[in-house]
């Protein structure tokens, strides 16, 4: 027994066909929107990691200038000092011409 209902009905199977390309159709645009949609959330993470990426580049620009302006701090410091201790030196020198003996 046969049970191709209606697979002899040239009409049927030609509505059966539309239904076929319909859904095909369909899912063709449900795959075209899910490809956007997709894309649109590439674009907005790119977007938003490139802002971040920015973000870090400023903060560590700031950390080297500050880095920078520390370490010419040091080197004055460190030049002060030195310029300190000769002096030093130097009085003590004449402090102990002069009889001072010292600790």
């Amino acid at each position: 027994m046969e049970t191709d209902c209606g697979g002899d009905d040239p009409d049927l199977k030609e509505e059966m066909g539309k239904q076929v390309v319909d859904l095909l159709s369909e899912e063709m645009k449900l795959q075209e929107t899910v490809s956007e949609e997709h894309a649109h959330h590439m674009n907005i993470t790119f977007i938003e990691a490139r802002r971040v990426a920015s973000q870090y580049q400023r903060e560590a620009e700031k950390c080297n200038a500050a880095t920078e302006t520390c370490e010419q701090a040091r080197e004055h410091a460190e030049a002060l000092l030195i310029k300190e201790k000769k002096v030093t030196s130097l009085w003590e020198r004449r402090a102990r011409k002069m009889g001072w003996e010292g600790e």
